[in-house]
């Protein structure tokens, strides 16, 4: 459930929307069951923790041994607070955040976006949920990145449910403090 910066109808629109850029096959239960809304949803909401959901600590996980540190996040510098804002909340008219003119942020992206998907997009069919999706290209290519990070990135930042993206490709994941033996890294 959203609770960060989606509504819970952003929020269904999103998985769905997941679902149609990074489908279920196989074992891979697609971008909804793997978690993207939680991640996209933690992302635009990353300034509503104290430190900002941005950089997990580390440096291990405590998946295969170590003191687990990934849960726990990093205060940002000035700077990169400036330059995570403007990402993810765009410069809103804020000289400091103007300095290159005006930006668009993740958020507007997403609340325009799926606004512009219309109320009855979850009432369609896959294809034309497809359709629409694509007759909104910004929307459509911001979330298919973030529905990749989703999926195969480590799953403190809200996605990769049950390490499914993961094991969908075959990946183990973070493995410090083990790290690889060479034939590992070689595939001998």
């Amino acid at each position: 459930m959203p609770n960060h910066f989606l509504t819970e109808h952003e929020y269904a629109v999103v998985g769905a929307c997941a679902d149609l850029l990074l489908p279920p096959h196989g074992d891979f239960g697609g971008g909804a069951a793997a978690g993207v809304a939680d991640y996209v949803d933690l992302t635009l909401g990353a300034f509503s923790f104290d430190p900002p959901r941005i950089w997990a600590a580390g440096p291990y996980s405590g998946r295969f041994g170590g003191d687990a540190s990934f849960e726990e996040f990093l205060a940002l510098s000035r700077l990169e607070e400036l330059a995570w804002r403007t990402r993810i909340e765009g410069s809103r008219g804020i000289a400091e955040r103007e300095w290159n003119g005006p930006v668009r942020g993740w958020q507007e992206v997403y609340r325009e976006g799926i606004a512009a998907l219309g109320d009855g997009f979850l009432d369609l069919d896959a294809d034309a949920r497809f359709a629409a999706l694509g007759s909104v290209a910004e929307l459509r290519s911001l979330l298919f990145e973030h529905a990749c990070e989703a999926c195969y990135g480590a799953p403190e930042y809200g996605g990769n449910r049950d390490l499914t993206g993961w094991r969908s490709i075959g990946y183990a994941g973070d493995v410090q403090p083990r790290g690889w033996s060479d034939a590992e890294v070689t595939g001998a």
